[in-house]
């Protein structure tokens, strides 16, 4: 009476299986860990781009607005100034204007340091790919 037992492969043969699964898992994270590094460069040189961008705009916006403050600021001072004219005291306008523009520089630094407290650009899609893959490599290992 035979029986059909199966056959197990030879122990070099499990062996090598063995090490060709550890080879591939590796190739497979070391490939996986350089694509989350390429995603991570790419989100923030987009970032960074779109940053660069936008100083570029209120450089050249700034510069047109220093001239246009400069005249308007000029008119106001005299426009003030005209009703006081008589008196020979000018220079209240000039003074009236020069006010409103250290409260107004006051409230734009107020608001620039709300905005800029917020730090460098971090990739977070990166990041949050990054956790995910920990989380469902860890829950595969079952640790």
């Amino acid at each position: 009476m035979t029986t059909d037992r199966p056959t197990l492969p030879a122990p070099s043969q499990g062996n090598e299986n063995f090490a060709a699964a550890v080879t591939e898992v590796s190739e497979r994270m070391t490939l996986l860990v350089r694509e989350e590094i390429e995603l991570a460069k790419a989100e923030t040189m987009a970032k960074l781009s779109t940053l660069a961008r936008g100083l570029a705009a209120v450089a050249a916006g700034a510069v047109f607005g220093v001239f246009a403050l400069s005249i308007g600021l000029q008119t106001l001072a005299w426009g003030l100034s005209s009703p006081i004219a008589g008196t020979g005291k000018i220079w209240i306008g000039f003074l009236i204007v020069t006010a409103l523009l250290v409260i107004l520089t006051a409230i734009a630094f107020l608001f620039a340091w709300r905005k800029l407290r917020v730090g460098a650009p971090t990739p977070q899609m990166a990041i949050d790919e990054a956790k995910k893959i920990r989380e469902t490599v860890t829950s595969s290992t079952g640790t």
